[in-house]
């Protein structure tokens, strides 16, 4: 039994609430077989009051050291020759803190920690996000038009979303024998979809099994809907910032779809609202979730159970 605050599951998904890095540290060695989450964002935001938290740091430094502790423990429990995929955004740099206003090396930061704790960097998939959007929802200063005809200098593209793909190596030749391949065939992956997903940029609405893929004949995805989350205002409470946004649905979905099979275990430490366990639920895969926020963990387990009650009644064939 894993110690935690407390935990709920169903058939094939468990929410564990409590720390991710005590929770994590007691998974059983090669038992999970891929990682789809979102951490904090170093101190960007406050999600909770608690020590515990991750994002109550006082800068990218402290939060890398905290973050290690937990990658230490993900590379033991992640099978041999599989992947965790890792939602990053670079963060914007401050006057009253960094000294300046331009850019962190967020994701940077996130690349060189897994480095460190022996994952090799496999790949990055930028999310393209529409800068009109952004400029009206954060009010940033280095979107607006004006400075055009004022001075250019202040200006600066929007933020992208990353994925950030790491590969878990074999250490050892019985680490090899552990290892088990990912499978598809032309009828579950299409060649054409496959031409449309290697792009570096995501930019097409699409899931595993939807047509037609390959509509995009330049083969960039510049149509992640950035509204194909789980409702997470249900799981605010009354001191929580106004930030608090899932995951894409169909990020997760294409992630789970490419990087895992069915029956797969899927994790994500940083649990949220469910995000992560509702899409591979979708796919047919396990979940296992951590979240230390009691309002965020309470939704996600309703999530989870109401998306496991739709995939059994579309098994039994239920109207």
């Amino acid at each position: 039994m894993i110690k935690c605050i407390n935990h709920d599951s169903g058939t094939n998904w468990t929410m564990y609430r409590g720390d991710c890095v005590e929770v994590v540290a007691q998974m059983p060695d090669a038992s999970v077989d891929l990682a789809v989450y979102s951490p904090p964002f170093s101190d960007l935001f406050v999600y909770s009051e608690s020590e515990r938290d991750m994002g109550n740091c006082v800068d990218d430094d402290e939060f890398t050291e905290h973050y290690l502790h937990l990658l230490q423990s993900m590379f033991r429990v992640i099978r041999p020759g599989r992947m965790a995929a890792v939602h990053v955004s670079d963060l914007p740099a401050r006057k009253s803190k960094e000294g300046f206003i331009g850019l962190r090396d967020f994701s940077g930061d996130v690349v060189r920690a897994h480095q460190r704790a022996g994952f090799h960097y496999h790949s990055r998939i930028t999310i393209w996000k529409d800068p009109v959007r952004e400029m009206q929802r954060t009010k940033s200063h280095g979107l607006l038009y004006k400075n055009i005809r004022e001075d250019s200098t202040r200006n600066r593209v929007g933020f992208p979303d990353y994925i950030l793909v790491f590969k878990r190596p074999p250490m050892s030749n019985a680490e090899e024998a552990m290892a088990a391949p990912v499978t598809h065939t032309r009828a579950t992956f299409p060649l054409d979809q496959w031409q449309e997903w290697a792009s570096p940029v995501w930019a097409t609405e699409g899931d595993i099994g939807a047509e037609p893929f390959g509509a995009d004949p330049h083969g960039v995805w510049m149509d992640i809907d950035q509204s194909n989350t789980l409702n997470a205002r249900a799981a605010r409470d009354s001191k929580d910032e106004k930030h608090m946004c899932p995951l894409q649905l169909d990020v997760i979905e294409r992630l789970c779809g490419l990087y895992s099979n069915p029956g797969d275990v899927v994790l994500s430490p940083f649990g949220g609202v469910g995000s992560e366990g509702v899409g591979a639920l979708k796919l047919g895969r396990k979940y296992v979730g951590v979240e230390l926020k009691e309002s965020y963990w309470q939704r996600a387990c309703y999530n989870l159970r109401a998306e496991e009650s739709v995939d059994q009644m579309s098994l039994f064939g239920a109207k």
